[in-house]
């Protein structure tokens, strides 16, 4: 293997796992640092930078970075990156006076931003402070968009939404509230050198089966009905109620119908359980709140007497593979299942709707309905229009909706200054070393076997007896400091200098993972064969250093090691180094022009 060339941005990037897996690439370990030190500020405005809305994610992210955790290596349970994110939002200072300030002068672009949700205000929030007029539309009379409307407040309460949306049109933004756009061809008339949608995936998916229509009045589509919650429309369901569908959705609409008055509620899932697409712990958290799922049901028919919804009927199946591993699902050839109810959530799904985009205005749609759009620029067929967030992909995240703003900015910027949108900027990188004196670190490098804290939630009672009551708490100080403990610092790097080296093994002998091997050089495939403990995630790379005396190569396996600093400590020449890697991907602005 030729050596690794650890100067390139992206060879420690994916090291850091959990900041690799962000969408907005977060700098996980340096914020949770701050974190233990009691710095939340600081902690919040690292947060601010890449993911805009710490307070909001820290309560409702996917959680991409968590599966990544190396903190897996060594227990099950990944580190709390998300409640840790919602520390530093709870605990901060104000930080208003280290936010930008509006931009004295405008340059003379306006930006028109369809929908205020995460997508259109990262755009804003990155684009605003350069001097762009940034308008933003919203038939709404609040920004947020559907983390407003969709998520329930027992998960994310207005006044969290209020303040992070509020940091964003401080910057002298634009919002016109409750104006709907009704036409794009309007909307480009008015004059905007660029517009962005950011309109999300606002059409839930329906169920077209037997009964549909005679039982209409209790069959509720569930981000629509989750949205008339949000604003009061709602305020009672039947004591007997039925969620149809797996995702986050589904498990956001059983739980509030709980909280509405639904004593028997129920989820039924045509996978099986470990299928769902929901994530594990809003699962959990339904379980909690003694809310059964009921999987490898596949709703047949809605009953119904004299117009009036009597429940639901389903087919059993069961699951099969091919030779390939390919599952579907198939009649179990048992009988079928129905379940009483008074009203259906129906949660199976949610699409695009563009009925507002006329088709001759340049803008190019694929036989899906979805707009052909460049994945990296997010730039349209017509070159004045980008798309983010769920408009630009379908359904996903909060956290992909931000990732999405902050490239369409970068395209904006540089397509309203006459650059290649296609030339993207590189990130900024800084690799320092760690050390401060001999067997000293600037950073806690004990690795201790300690299992996750888990998070205080408000008691059952209590919390179903309000709709708007928070469950989940969140960590205090203390937990908060034993939990942020637990993160391995992964992006404090193990860095080699082959001068260095005398090949003592000493490094060899110290390691808890047995992740360092000198060897022979040879083909990948063999030299990962040959290490002390085979590397045999493929994902991850080798490390591999040559220019030693006895010709052999120095090779880590960085999927398993644990940044412990051990080597460096045992090194008697100081050939192993730990050094702090910390990356910021390039925002709008000169530095990425």
């Amino acid at each position: 293997m030729t050596p690794t060339d650890i100067a390139a941005p992206d060879y420690f990037h994916k090291v850091v796992d959990c900041q690799w897996a962000c969408p907005a690439h977060t700098p996980v370990p340096e914020y949770i640092r701050l974190i233990a030190a009691g710095r939340y500020s600081d902690a919040y405005m690292i947060n601010w930078r890449s993911n805009v809305f710490p307070g909001i994610l820290g309560r409702t992210c996917d959680r991409p970075c968590e599966p990544a955790c190396r903190r897996v290596r060594v227990e099950e349970e990944a580190v709390a990156i998300c409640r840790l994110k919602r520390v530093a939002a709870d605990y901060k200072d104000d930080i208003k006076g280290r936010l930008p300030k509006p931009a004295a002068v405008k340059n003379g672009k306006r930006v028109a931003l369809v929908g205020a949700g995460p997508a259109s205000l990262t755009v804003a929030r990155d684009l605003a402070p350069l001097g762009y007029t940034c308008v933003v539309f919203d038939g709404d009379t609040r920004a947020g968009g559907m983390m407003r409307t969709q998520i329930p407040k027992f998960r994310l309460p207005d006044s969290v939404i209020d303040e992070e949306t509020g940091y964003v049109l401080d910057l002298g933004v634009e919002f016109r509230s409750g104006s709907r756009v009704d036409s794009m061809k309007a909307l480009l008339a008015e004059g905007f050198d660029a517009v962005v949608v950011g309109c999300g995936a606002p059409r839930g998916r329906d169920l077209d089966i037997p009964g549909r229509r005679e039982a209409a009045d209790n069959i509720h589509i569930g981000i629509e009905w989750l949205a008339s919650v949000s604003f009061n429309h709602v305020e009672r369901i039947g004591r007997r109620v039925i969620v149809l569908g797996g995702g986050n959705t589904a498990m956001d609409c059983c739980r509030s119908a709980r909280r509405l008055g639904g004593e028997d509620v129920k989820v039924v899932v045509r996978s099986g359980f470990e299928e769902m697409k929901a994530s594990p712990w809003e699962k959990e958290d339904a379980a909690r709140e003694g809310i059964p799922i009921h999987n490898f049901l596949v709703p047949k028919e809605f009953t119904h007497a004299g117009g009036k919804l009597t429940g639901v009927t389903f087919e059993k199946v069961k699951a099969e593979y091919d030779a390939k591993g390919r599952r579907k699902l198939v009649p179990a050839g048992e009988p079928d299942v129905h379940f009483e109810c008074d009203d259906v959530l129906v949660a199976v799904g949610q699409e695009n709707a563009f009925p507002w985009i006329e088709r001759d205005t340049g803008i190019a749609f694929d036989a899906h309905g979805m707009p052909v759009i460049d994945k990296v620029t997010l730039q349209s067929t017509n070159p004045k229009v980008f798309f983010a967030g769920d408009a630009a992909f379908g359904p996903k995240n909060i956290i992909w909706a931000v990732a999405h703003g902050h490239e369409a900015a970068v395209s904006i910027d540089k397509w309203l200054h006459n650059e290649d949108v296609a030339h993207r900027p590189q990130p900024a990188v800084t690799l320092v070393s760690q050390k401060m004196g001999i067997h000293e670190w600037s950073y806690k490098n004990e690795v201790m076997p300690d299992e996750r804290y888990a998070v205080p939630h408000r008691d059952n009672a209590a919390a179903l007896a309000d709709i708007a009551a928070e469950v989940e708490l969140g960590f205090d100080a203390k937990l908060a400091l034993a939990e942020a403990g637990r993160c391995l610092n992964c992006d404090v790097q193990t860095v080699f200098s082959a001068p260095l080296c005398i090949e003592c093994d000493a490094c060899v002998d110290v390691c808890p993972m047995d992740c360092i091997t000198f060897t022979q050089d040879g083909e990948e495939a063999d030299l990962r064969q040959r290490l002390r403990a085979p590397a045999t995630n493929l994902a991850q790379d080798l490390y591999v250093a040559d220019g030693l005396k006895t010709g052999r190569v120095m090779a880590k396996d960085e999927d398993v090691c644990l940044h412990c600093g051990l080597c460096a400590e045992r090194c008697p020449t100081g050939a192993w180094d730990m050094n702090k890697f910390y990356l910021e991907v390039a925002q709008a602005g000169p530095a990425c022009r």
